[in-house]
Order: structure tokens, then C-alpha cells, then sequence
């Protein structure tokens, strides 16, 4: 067990259906100055080594922000997956301020924001992968909207990174700071990914989510658009992702090749 592993302070034990919830704090370390709470979830078929999904929420919520709880249940139930949620730098158990939106805008003017989160997110999935009930198996991602914001970088950083989902989101002007660390990381990521745009968002326009979608770097990429403003995606889109990420994860993935040939 890695010293880091040692300074997880386990917290309740939540239960929905048959996925377990554990919630923990992980405190300030060498490598992360920054206190992180989340909670882990794992269901009666998850084994070590079994892959990990990390699942980002919105600026509004925390943690528990739907739908990560449902993804969590059917994520670990269905298909013996680990899923980890963390909560936003202003968010839930490290609220600042009223929390939400209100604090999120601030927090996202901040230069090294983005730094940071990745920072949280690398360390705490070194420390639950260290637990022997967990193990290092492949890593997913889904994160939405400011799941987004935070977790293209991450994407990008963590060489782990086997699958993602990604979209609500796209590359605007403001903040001037963080345009160039979404390009940047925007261009390095490489593994598959799962794209979702709501066509009448009104916080990211369209022309903004296309030139992220078309900035990402990998080779495997999909877009899924759907009509709607910006929290209306339709719940036929969490069947998308499951089967997306556990696909991708298990080496069960279909096959991307044309099925035949369109008159030239």
C-alpha cells in the first residue's frame, strides 16, 4: 500500500441497488496540496483490476450531481466496473461561497485552475487504484458541460486514459488563460472518444463545440448532436456512453470500418 494510499480517510457507505458507495477525503499530500473529496463506487462483480471510471460533474452540482449516481449504479452493477467521482474545486464537501455556478465562474478566471483539477484527479486515482480491492486496470472518463473544462486536460494528461466522454463544452474566447490549455490539451488527446453536443445550447454555441470536437487530437472520435438547450441531453445518450466506455475498456469495441462502400 503506496503512502498515499495510507491517507485516504474512508467516510459512510452509501448503497443504491447494488452498487456500494464509499465516500473518503484525501488530504493535502507532497504531490497535492490540495484536500479532495469524492467517493468510490464498486458493485457486487467488481474485481481488481477491473476497469475504473472517473466520472466529472457540472458546475452546478457536486459529486452526486445527476446523472453520475445512475451511471455509477449501472456502470458497476451491469458491467463490474470501479466508478470515481471527485467534487469540482468549489464544489460540495470543498464548497467556497454560495458554491455552484456562482462560485465556479470566479474559480474558472483563476489561472491554474485547470492545473489543479488535473492535479486532484491524477493523485486520487493513484491512491484508489493502490487499494487492493481496486487495482490498476484501465481508465475511462465522462464528464460533461465543466466536466468538460476539467476534463479534456485530464484526458490528455493521464496516460492511463483508455476511453472518454466528453461534449456540453467548446473553445471560447473566455477565459483568456484557459483557451490555450483547452487547444493544447485538446490536441493531445488520443484515445476514443464520445462527443455530445446539444444543438440549441445557449452557453456554448454550436460553432464553439464543433471547433473543440475538431481540435481533439485522436484519430477515433464521434459526435453525437441532439436538439435541445444546454442540460437536455436525451437519456437514450447514457446507453450511448455505457456502451461506449465498457466497450472500449473490455477490448469489445466494434469495429469503426465502413460497412460498405457509398457510390462515388
Amino acid at each position: 500500500m503506496t503512502p498515499e494510499c495510507s491517507r485516504i480517510t474512508w467516510h459512510e457507505t452509501l448503497q443504491r441497488g447494488s452498487a456500494k458507495g464509499r465516500e473518503f477525503t484525501l488530504p493535502p499530500s507532497a504531490s497535492n496540496q490540495r484536500r479532495v473529496t469524492g467517493i468510490l463506487w464498486s458493485g457486487p462483480d467488481s474485481a481488481p483490476g477491473h476497469p475504473l471510471i472517473c466520472l466529472g460533474h457540472g458546475a452546478s452540482g457536486d459529486r452526486h450531481q445527476r446523472p453520475i449516481p445512475l451511471l455509477a449504479e449501472r456502470l458497476t452493477t451491469g458491467h463490474g466496473c470501479f466508478c470515481l467521482a471527485i467534487d469540482g474545486p468549489v464544489h460540495g464537501r470543498r464548497q467556497v461561497g454560495a458554491g455552484g455556478r456562482e462560485a465556479f465562474w470566479p474559480e474558472w478566471r483563476r489561472e491554474g485552475t485547470a492545473e489543479d483539477m488535473v492535479g486532484d484527479w491524477r493523485t486520487t486515482l493513484r491512491a484508489v487504484s493502490a487499494e487492493p480491492d481496486v487495482g490498476s486496470g484501465p481508465v475511462g472518463y465522462w464528464g460533461l458541460s465543466m466536466g468538460t473544462i476539467y476534463g479534456v486536460p485530464f484526458v490528455a494528461e493521464e496516460p492511463r486514459m483508455s476511453a472518454a466522454v466528453l461534449g456540453l463544452m467548446g473553445i471560447t474566447e473566455e477565459p483568456g488563460h484557459y483557451r490555450p490549455v483547452l487547444v493544447e490539451s485538446a490536441r493531445a488527446v488520443r484515445c476514443p472518444v464520445l462527443f455530445m453536443w446539444q444543438l440549441e445550447d445557449k452557453i456554448f454555441p454550436r460553432e464553439a463545440c464543433l471547433a473543440l470536437f475538431d481540435t481533439l487530437g485522436t484519430d477515433d472520435k464521434r459526435l453525437h448532436a441532439n436538439p435541445g438547450l444546454h442540460p437536455q441531453v436525451p437519456l437514450e445518450e447514457l446507453d450511448a456512453s455505457i456502451a461506449f466506455l465498457t466497450g472500449a475498456l473490455t477490448g469489445t469495441h466494434r469495429s469503426r470500418d465502413p460497412l460498405f462502400r457509398i457510390s462515388e
